[in-house]
């Protein structure tokens, strides 16, 4: 071995042990603070959540954000909308399909507009407006669903009604990102974005309507397969698959996961097992999307009393008016419920992280919009669970089937 190999692999091996070492950090400090937080009687997702605040770049430093900790992260949120459509029949979301509907506009709408007219009246650019409020547009739903899972309420009709609105809400806010893109470039482009709206809800009604036949048809001959535990490896491959057409087609490849969860729904007896192994993938990856999201604080981006005050009435603004567009969009179920899915969808987390990296990318938003659409990303994503629980508390939970 030359001396040239011989560094190559001592880095190589050094690089390995970081990488070891941040993954370590990231998991154990979940779990630790998930612990903690559910003695405390909080949700353990912001127990998470503030772990990677702790131990990423903000606080002490120990792990920074990279392409491996991202990487883990996607898989984190697409097995965990998976593990969440496993527990979605089709026929439940498409009953309140309606509602659901009205609850995705409006929750698109109100915070899209108050957005936009908080930032132009501040002073800021048409733009970089325009960019604000289509970061307010959409819904992280997989940290709601990962608070209603551990209750075992994602049967609930405005559970239900939060999964489906979900769906809808980020094919919508994909068209508002294009639409505010082609602004932002000098012109919009009609036709792409209505192949691309198109696709989507293809893809969607698609999916929801003949997976779960297709895939009763399916599952025997997958289980006559030689290999071991044929069906989790054909469950994970249609989760991939539905993932990357989503992604290809535009929308977040959370949605084509959970579609293919859903596909997946109603288990044959067969089946229970997959779903169990499934449950177990999701509980190792999903921390390291929670710690992800809480790595992406940049406190230091807060050192001027403007951006701290900014950053405050942003995050309210995003609260309240998801609570108010999609709360008013389901009053007739009850203050209660309309309640429940108001707060239910006003998580922004990664959803609006992205949205602003596209902006700051196309150099047509500043480091200060970012900074606060960050601090409000992960605000709402850390506001809403603690809030989402005294909601649900004492609702029954519903029998199987």
């Amino acid at each position: 071995m030359t001396a040239a190999d011989a560094g190559h692999a001592a880095a190589s091996a050094s690089n390995t042990n970081e990488i070891l070492v941040s993954l370590l950090l990231m998991f154990a400090g979940a779990k630790l603070f998930a612990e903690i937080f559910e003695r405390l009687k909080q949700p353990s997702v912001v127990g998470e959540i503030l772990a990677g605040v702790l131990i990423g770049p903000s606080v002490l430093g120990w792990v920074t954000p990279n392409e491996i900790t991202h990487t883990l992260a996607e898989l984190g949120v697409i097995f965990l909308l998976f593990s969440v459509g496993l527990e979605t029949k089709p026929r439940s979301i498409l009953q309140v399909g309606g509602t659901a509907g009205m609850v995705a506009v409006l929750g698109v709408i109100v915070p899209f507009f108050a957005g936009w007219a908080y930032m132009h009246f501040s002073g800021h650019s048409n733009i970089e407006s325009l960019f604000l409020g289509a970061a307010m547009v959409a819904t992280s739903v997989g940290i709601t669903a990962r608070v209603l899972s551990g209750m075992g309420l994602l049967s609930l009709i405005s559970s239900r009604i939060i999964l489906g609105a979900a769906v809808i809400d980020d094919i919508l806010g994909l068209l508002v990102l294009a639409v505010v893109s082609s602004m932002a470039g000098g012109a919009i482009d009609y036709a792409e974005i209505g192949a691309t709206a198109a696709l989507s809800i293809g893809f969607v009604v698609a999916v929801a309507t003949i997976g779960a036949s297709a895939m009763k048809r399916a599952t025997p001959r997958i289980a006559r397969l030689r290999i071991g535990h044929s069906l989790f490896i054909g469950a994970v491959l249609l989760c991939f698959g539905l993932a990357t057409v989503a992604a290809t087609i535009g929308i977040a490849a959370i949605i084509g996961a959970f579609l293919a969860g859903m596909a997946l729904a109603e288990p044959t007896e067969q089946e229970h097992e997959t779903h169990e192994q499934v449950r177990g993938i999701t509980e190792f990856f999903t921390p390291f999307f929670l710690v992800n999201i809480g790595m992406q604080l940049n406190v230091d981006a807060f050192a001027n009393r403007e951006t701290i005050v900014a950053a405050l009435v942003v995050t309210a603004l995003a609260v309240v008016t998801k609570f108010v567009g999609c709360g008013l969009a389901a009053i007739r179920l009850g203050a209660r419920r309309a309640a429940q899915i108001g707060v239910g969808m006003a998580p922004r987390g990664e959803v609006g992280i992205v949205v602003a990296q596209i902006g700051l990318g196309m150099g047509v938003i500043s480091d200060k919009v970012f900074a606060v659409v960050l601090f409000m990303a992960v605000a709402t994503t850390m506001i809403a669970p603690p809030l989402l629980v005294p909601l649900f508390r004492n609702e029954a939970k519903p029998a199987p089937g």
